[in-house]
């Protein structure tokens, strides 16, 4: 397969799959004589695995391990579950950080009377004013 066919195959765009390439994330592809790369259905599920995994929050650097535990025959599906819990716990922890950031505004907001005068609470607030 072509860089076309796999991009349309994964959903993933040309430019992406050079990325990872570039990256080394997936297996390197062969090379024709005329330097196309040439792909195998490896490379489709290794490609996927990526999109997938980057969809669900996972970086570049925990992609890594993923395919490498993808790769690894020996492998241990609790290091799988591992990662994914461990992921579900930082998810979480962002979520209560933007919770309180979310609160933090809506107080902002429920302080501004939101009028055409200029004082405003949520200016003063910013600036490291206290507001009466």
């Amino acid at each position: 397969m072509n860089i076309t066919q796999v991009a349309e195959k994964t959903g993933l765009s040309a430019k992406t799959i050079r990325f990872y390439e570039d990256k080394s994330l997936i297996t390197p592809p062969a090379r024709s004589e005329n330097g196309y790369r040439h792909y195998q259905p490896t490379h489709l599920e290794e490609l996927t695995l990526l999109k997938q995994a980057r969809e669900v929050g996972f970086t570049l650097k925990e992609c890594r391990k993923l395919l490498e535990l993808f790769r690894n025959p020996r492998r241990h599906s609790a290091d799988i579950k591992a990662a994914m819990l461990n992921k579900i716990s930082e998810i979480e922890k962002t979520i209560t950080e933007l919770n309180l950031i979310r609160d933090s505004l809506l107080s902002l907001v429920a302080s501004c009377p939101g009028d055409d005068n200029a004082k405003c609470p949520i200016i003063d607030h910013l600036v490291g004013h206290n507001v009466d």
